[in-house]
């Protein structure tokens, strides 16, 4: 590959670390052995990844950064790939339970990947009790997205245990030189100078917006005047609506700074209990999934007396793709506020109440100028939003003011067609996502064949027991389909 600068999006997952908060996200896949004589699942699974290498490129290609920070990192051919560094065998000890796995995975997700190296680890964990292995795969999001991810799923998968396959490409991979300090730093004077005032305009309006947040209204103004000093370029207006709708998010014990330790807890609950619930009341899946997750939230926090009374909101991420992008293996996703129904009792007027909700935050996403959000991106220079995350986490900001969110709850619609892997069929695939200081929770739902697979994601400190909210987002769907 030619070296290739990675977007502003994707760059931002890169700005996001810290030593307590990660940028990977990863997926927990369950596979049948096969009855072929003699299955290695560490063996037949690192053979298939090598097979089709040269059909994914992100899996060979690795940072370089510009040096000081002064503008976004690229992209090259890894001039040292070594696939036995990114696949692993791991075995747990007897018995083999899905709490050992999940405490596994947990260890696992709470270290951050080497950037030196291709940006992903794929572990191959036998040892389950029942005589099943699991796959947890690790990459960064700054490498995909949701949809790209899909992507490289269907690519690493088969439809069938016996594919025929046809004759596969010559691969034409070649390795990159490491850029000189000099050819970055040339590259990096030649962005900055083609549009000094673009950047300053921006910047002072990522400040009033952050300012906002932080509800410094004295100095939103300031940035907003000097913002209106500047003379805005032909076509744009002076006054912008802000990047996200403004909803207050109440207090709750997981909103706070994170530590660097991570619980995982993984559940599954039939689809077709689901798809008839969303039937009877006339919403879509997404609508009772986070109308699920409303009554275990609200459960949960109630049963330890510090439900608040107002309700929830939720980020909800939205893929921006059109099918128009020349590259596929980047991100183009954004984001949308939701109220939750925390504050209702009954489970079906929190479906209701859940669908009215959605049409309103997709109605406002509507209206919200992403290509403002992907410009920023752009113009944000990584030392400065590397030292801005970095000082927000030391200064633990979070912990004192209200958060914009309480968590992330993200609904993945998967294939309804079993997978294999190197002849194995995957039962189950559960989803690991990240968490950040101020939203230590994250819930993901995919669905796969007639399941939906749950995959609860928390800071250890913040939500130790998260296995008692897995369960009340089961129980939640039955007591929907009784109701």
């Amino acid at each position: 590959m030619t070296i290739q600068q990675l977007s502003g999006l994707d760059a931002s997952f890169l700005h996001m670390e810290t030593s307590r908060t990660f940028g990977h996200v990863s997926s927990l896949s369950i596979y049948e052995r096969p009855d072929t004589p003699d299955f290695e699942p560490f063996e037949a699974l690192r053979a298939q990844v090598e097979s089709r290498l040269h059909l994914i490129e992100p899996l060979r290609r690795r940072l370089v950064e510009v040096p000081f920070g002064l503008d976004r990192p690229y992209w090259i051919a890894d001039p040292d790939f070594d696939l036995d560094f990114h696949v692993r065998h791991l075995g747990l000890a007897q018995p083999g339970t899905v709490d050992q796995l999940t405490e596994q995975v947990a260890r696992i997700v709470a270290r951050p990947l080497d950037r030196t190296k291709p940006l992903w680890e794929l572990y191959v964990i036998e040892g389950l009790e029942n005589g099943d292995f699991a796959v947890l795969t690790k990459i960064h999001h700054a490498t995909i997205d949701g949809a790209s991810g899909a992507e490289m799923m269907s690519i690493l998968l088969d439809h069938e245990p016996n594919p025929i396959h046809s004759q596969q490409p010559t691969d034409q991979w070649a390795p990159d030189a490491i850029p000189s300090s000099l050819d970055l730093l040339g590259r990096a004077s030649l962005n900055m100078a083609r549009n000094p005032e673009r950047l300053t305009r921006i910047t002072l309006r990522s400040l009033g917006e952050l300012a906002k947040a932080a509800r410094r209204i004295d100095l939103a103004n300031t940035f907003d005047a000097l913002q209106r000093r500047l003379r805005p370029p032909s076509g744009e207006q002076r006054d912008r609506p802000p990047l996200l709708p403004r909803i207050a998010a109440p207090p709750t014990p997981f909103n706070k700074a994170i530590s660097a330790h991570r619980r995982f807890a993984i559940g599954s609950a039939s689809l077709d209990d689901v798809k008839a619930i969303k039937n009877r009341l006339g919403v879509s899946i997404n609508d009772v999934v986070m109308a699920v997750c409303a009554g275990a939230l609200r459960r949960y926090l109630d049963d330890r007396g510090v439900l608040p009374t107002e309700p929830l909101v939720a980020m909800v991420p939205v893929s921006t793709r059109s099918g128009d992008e020349d590259d596929k293996w980047t991100n183009r996703v954004s984001a949308l506020l939701a109220a939750l129904p925390t504050n209702l009792d009954d489970p079906v007027e929190r479906v209701m109440a859940m669908h009215e909700t959605m049409n309103a935050a997709k109605q406002r996403f509507d209206l919200m100028p992403v290509h403002l959000i992907l410009e920023l991106n752009q113009m944000t220079m990584p030392a400065l939003a590397t030292r801005a995350i970095r000082l927000a986490a030391a200064t633990k900001i979070l912990d004192r003011v209200n958060p914009p969110m309480n968590l992330v709850i993200s609904n993945v619609p998967g294939p309804r067609q079993p997978l294999y892997a190197a002849g194995a069929r995957m039962k189950h695939y559960y989803p690991v996502s990240t968490i950040t200081d101020g939203q230590g929770l994250n819930i993901t739902v995919q669905s796969y064949t007639d399941t939906l697979d749950f995959g609860l994601v928390s800071c250890r400190e913040l939500v130790p027991d998260v296995s008692d909210l897995l369960q009340f987002c089961l129980d939640e769907v039955l007591l929907l389909k009784e109701a």
